[in-house]
């Protein structure tokens, strides 16, 4: 299986897995990885490392933005065989450990059904183990707004809303912003690409993700590799005011 992986500054690498996104920043033969995508997604997590002259030995850190199956999926694999720690906002702890899920529930992904995009989306998720129970035995709360002493420096900035815990990652060196499912440009269930809030059913708490946008747009960045969607090239500040534009025309 072949991973899309597109590399976007030097040493800064996004990865189209099925239907989510991850991120690889190298450091001479050290990797951090951003996000694991579906469990189903693993070999293709395995061959973006070796396609950007990396391995899982070499990732010295995997950094979740939240834990939600389609970016948690191989974290405890690769904490487990590897020994790789796993990283999060430590309100997102619990949620890796699953004390508790914020996900978006079956009822309510049936109850939305009829909406385009909804029901291919559906299964491909539950293909992909979007419904497996994979906890993270031992995950790692970082400092938020701190620089990680990890390959690529990536800041861990909170936004909430999406998920308690979700963050998303400035590379300021770089002008470049990691931005998980805080903000996207396209979805299976989304009408349309650009930058964009997920569907209304996905967020745990729609107004606290809203008002994180107001967090984002001080971020200096133009830049945006999202965890849905292609790569957004301009202001981040721009995007994100964009989105909430689009929020508030549903």
């Amino acid at each position: 299986m072949r991973a899309e992986v597109q590399q976007v500054d030097d040493g800064t690498y996004l990865v189209h897995g099925s239907n989510t996104n991850w991120v690889i920043l190298t450091e001479g033969d050290a990797a951090t990885l951003v996000d694991t995508g579906y469990p189903g997604d693993r070999q293709l997590v395995l061959d973006s490392l070796t396609q950007v002259g990396s391995s899982p030995e070499a990732v010295t850190a995997v950094l979740i933005t939240h834990a939600h199956n389609d970016h948690l999926g191989s974290a405890e694999h690769l904490r487990s065989v590897y020994g790789t720690p796993v990283r999060l906002h430590e309100a997102e702890v619990p949620h890796a450990r699953r004390e508790f899920l914020h996900q978006v529930s079956v009822g309510t992904v049936l109850a939305n059904s009829w909406r385009p995009g909804v029901l291919p989306w559906a299964v491909h998720a539950i293909r992909s183990g979007g419904t497996t129970r994979v906890p993270v035995a031992s995950p790692e709360a970082f400092e938020p707004s701190v620089p990680l002493d990890v390959p690529g420096r990536p800041v861990p900035v909170h936004t909430p809303g999406h998920t308690l815990g979700h963050c998303v990652f400035h590379l300021p060196q770089s002008g470049v912003l990691i931005s998980g499912d805080a903000l996207a440009s396209g979805h299976p269930t989304a009408r349309g690409a650009g930058p964009q809030l997920l569907p209304d059913m996905f967020h745990h708490e729609r107004e606290r993700a809203l008002a994180s946008l107001d967090v984002i747009e001080t971020l200096d960045a133009d830049v945006m590799l999202p965890g849905h969607g292609a790569v957004h090239r301009g202001s981040v500040r721009t995007a994100a005011q964009q989105a909430r534009e689009r929020a508030a025309a549903r």
